[in-house]
Parts: C-alpha cells; sequence; structure tokens
C-alpha cells in the first residue's frame, strides 16, 4: 500500500485552521507521523480564489501520494479537488449545495475562532460555488476514493443530501451526532487508516 506524505485540511465557511477537528489532525501528524507534509491553510472567502490557491498550493504533490480531509464547506472543496486530482478524501459533513446554501450568507459575519475577525461574504461568491458545483459529477463513480463521515444530527446541512451524494463511495453513516462532530475521536481510527496513516 503507498504510504500518505501529503495531507490538505479544509475548514468550514467562517471556521480557520484553528478548529478542533483540524488542531486535533495537526496533532496526530505532528507526533505520529512528522515525515508527512501538512497543510491547513486559512481558506479566502472567495471560493475561486480558494481553489486557484489550493491548486497552486499542490502542484508538486505526488498525486499517488497525496490525500485530501475537509469539513462542511471545506469537504465540498475536498471532494472537487479530488475529483480533479484523483487522490483520496474524507469528507466530514460535507456541504452538498453550498451556492444554495449560502445564498443567505451574504455580507459580514464574525468567524467562530475569533469573533474579532470577520469574513465578508460578496454575492460573487454565491455565482462562484455554483460555477463549482456544475463541475463536480458526486453521484458518478470514478477513480477517486472517497470516505464520507455524515452525521444524521447535523443541525446546518441534511444528512439526507450528503449521503444520496456520497453514497458511490464509502459512507460512515451516524446517528445522532452534531455539524462538528464532537465526538470525532470515535472516528479516528478509520479515518487514519482509509487515509494510509494508520
Amino acid at each position: 500500500m503507498t504510504r500518505t506524505t501529503h495531507l490538505l485540511y479544509l475548514h468550514g465557511f467562517r471556521s480557520s485552521p484553528n478548529s478542533a477537528k483540524a488542531q486535533k489532525m495537526a496533532w496526530i501528524v505532528q507526533a505520529d507521523h512528522p515525515g508527512v507534509t501538512w497543510w491547513c491553510p486559512q481558506l479566502h472567502a472567495s471560493p475561486r480564489q480558494a481553489i486557484d490557491a489550493l491548486l497552486a498550493g499542490v502542484s508538486a504533490w505526488p498525486r499517488e501520494r497525496m490525500a485530501i480531509m475537509g469539513s462542511s464547506l471545506g469537504g465540498f472543496y475536498a471532494a472537487w479537488l479530488a475529483q480533479q486530482l484523483g487522490c483520496p478524501a474524507v469528507l466530514l459533513n460535507p456541504a452538498v449545495h453550498p451556492a444554495r446554501d449560502l445564498a443567505g450568507y451574504i455580507g459580514e459575519h464574525p468567524a467562530w475562532h475569533d469573533p474579532s475577525q470577520k469574513v465578508f461574504f460578496e454575492a460573487d461568491y454565491v455565482r462562484e460555488l455554483a460555477d463549482l458545483e456544475s463541475k463536480i459529477q458526486p453521484h458518478q463513480p470514478h477513480t477517486t476514493k472517497k470516505l464520507a463521515v455524515i452525521a444524521k444530527g447535523d443541525e446546518v446541512l441534511d444528512w439526507r443530501e450528503m449521503l444520496a451524494c456520497h453514497e458511490a463511495g464509502r459512507v460512515r453513516l451516524v446517528e445522532g451526532g452534531d455539524h462538528a462532530l464532537s465526538d470525532f475521536d470515535l472516528y479516528l481510527p478509520e479515518i487514519l487508516e482509509f487515509l494510509r496513516l494508520a
């Protein structure tokens, strides 16, 4: 089995590299896999700029030895990138229709982990998300391996939509739970095995 040597983690809307899951993964990689290249960037509010920066950032990464993780909107980005790059992806309560879901969030919002920081979400960003959505083929099985961790208790996104979108891959359907996957540690063994880090 080819080991993962490069791991990209993508946070969700209004989130940051300081999210609990991102911090947990960063700690695991640093403590147990110090040879793995870890990148968890602060994503631009513009989906187009975020994707362009990510594609540039991983352009020299070995496709056969890289993997992506993403939560919520980051899960949508992870699925999109994995389809483009042909690498494995772990999707944590991934957004499926972000253009629709974020259309009501145009304006200024406080960042989750530091309310003094502001996120400016512009109307153009909804159109950028719609353009990205039009290029993804979530229902069609392809060479990309995906593990979707989906909580039925997600209070933000509809688990049925997530399941319908990603059921062609591997799915861990969680009874209860929440959008943040507060019980994230329970799924780490399966995630690490899937990411070829176990």
